[in-house]
């Protein structure tokens, strides 16, 4: 990969992957090849200093390498940087191999791991609009003419315009078919609104444990693997919390530094879900030497939703993942900084099930700032209502009277259901005392 942090402009793509170091990118891309099967034979940091028009590197560096991929034997050549169409032209015409930049790899892994109808066009659609910018780098067919279609005959059309014309008809075909998948997510989306429960958006870093933690959370078995962008597709799954609060709990793409803007475009049906949330789960990997700029990543994404993370408020709640790989003496650190963390961070181990309890608690409390507190005398043989109240309200006190059986309840509820609540008591001939 070429280390280009000297050129970088502050606020740019690239200097924000800047934070990670050249050692840590390079880890993270291989591990991005290794996602899709890829044998990596040799990784390298190159640096640069300055990126070339023609071919990003001097011919010495492109000759050097171009050894290497012939000694290797080597197929792809994968370079964790944005290459312009005819920088990847020419390199692929220098090594005579397949070259890929960091956008090319990303969508082949998107390609490979989109499940649903819906996940599926999101990636067809961010594939061709990165194809269709690249069809300058396309061989000398493209420079043929086709026959015209009139009687005259003529010239005809360029093959390079037919061809960026089909592609730019299946991309208006996709647009299409994404406006009805997602004018259904949004009834969908619609229809637990009037449930309602409250939406608890999981997001973080890829790897960072997040579908872990929704499974150990929702005993579900989504896939959880030591892989990079492991599920793309949203799962959504409902969760009783101790207050009798029921919740929707929804696991989402993972991010990564330097995501690119048009899988962002691309996905931001799915990551709606994360927009109309009432609270997000920011799952960081604590024990990661690059967690600080990891977070910044996620913030940045979450930041072009339109989401306002500065300052700290009750939307984002910070999870430190992974503690159990702590050792003793960073847990401490760890722990004695959470203390003093603006956000109040849970710390938890998603795969032992370790600090669980506290970050439920974290959450209801979060989604609770608005209950109610109420008190309310139910008669006894009112058995529905008092289920009612068991199953959908925290019940704080009983206390049952000894000469009607009546119980007294002083009872949390949640503000989204106290219109309910009222409506039971009404029917059953009941008064609340706020």
């Amino acid at each position: 990969m070429p280390d280009l942090s000297r050129h970088a402009k502050p606020g740019s793509p690239a200097a924000q992957a800047q934070l990670h170091s050249p050692a840590d990118r390079l880890a993270e891309t291989e591990g991005l090849a290794e996602a899709i099967d890829l044998t990596v034979a040799r990784g390298l940091i190159v640096p640069l200093s300055a990126p070339k028009p023609a071919t990003l590197f001097g011919s010495g560096k492109v000759e050097e390498l171009g050894q290497l991929v012939t000694e290797e034997n080597a197929e792809l050549v994968i370079i964790d940087h944005t290459v312009s169409p005819v920088q990847q032209r020419n390199l692929e015409m220098a090594w005579k191999a397949k070259v890929l930049d960091r956008t090319g790899l990303i969508l082949e892994i998107f390609g490979r791991r989109a499940r649903t109808r819906e996940g599926r066009l999101q990636v067809e659609l961010a594939h061709l609009s990165y194809q269709k910018g690249r069809l300058v780098r396309a061989w000398t067919h493209l420079e043929r003419q086709r026959g015209g279609r009139g009687f005259l005959g003529g010239p005809g059309e360029a093959q390079l315009e037919l061809d960026r014309r089909l592609l730019q008809d299946r991309i208006d075909a996709i647009r299409k078919e994404l406006t009805g998948v997602v004018r259904t997510r949004e009834l969908h989306r619609a229809g637990r609104r009037k449930v309602p429960y409250p939406i608890v958006a999981i997001v973080g870093y890829t790897n960072a444990g997040k579908s872990t933690l929704f499974n150990r959370v929702t005993a579900a078995s989504v896939v959880a693997k030591d892989q990079v962008f492991a599920t793309l597709d949203p799962t959504m799954r409902e969760v009783k919390l101790k207050s009798g609060r029921r919740i929707i709990l929804s696991d989402t793409v993972g991010f990564i530094s330097d995501l690119p803007t048009m899988l962002v475009a691309a996905f931001r049906a799915t990551l709606e879900e994360v927009i109309e949330a009432d609270l997000i789960l920011h799952v960081r990997d604590i024990s990661h030497a690059e967690t600080d700029a990891q977070a910044k990543d996620v913030e940045t994404v979450l930041h072009g939703l339109g989401i306002d993370i500065v300052p700290a408020d009750n939307h984002i709640l910070e999870v430190w993942n992974k503690v159990d790989l702590l050792s003793a003496f960073t847990r401490e650190e760890a722990t004695a900084s959470a203390r003093w963390e603006e956000r109040h961070p849970a710390l938890v181990s998603a795969a032992t099930g370790e600090g669980m309890e506290a970050l439920l608690d974290a959450i209801d409390h979060r989604l609770g700032k608005t209950d109610e507190i109420l008190s309310l005398k139910v008669p006894a043989n009112e058995g529905r209502l008092i289920n009612w109240l068991h199953e959908n309200a925290d019940v704080m006190e009983t206390q049952a009277d000894e000469d009607s059986g009546a119980i007294s309840f002083r009872v949390r509820v949640a503000s989204e259901k106290k219109q309910r609540l009222l409506g039971q008591l009404k029917k059953a001939g009941v008064e609340a005392d706020a």
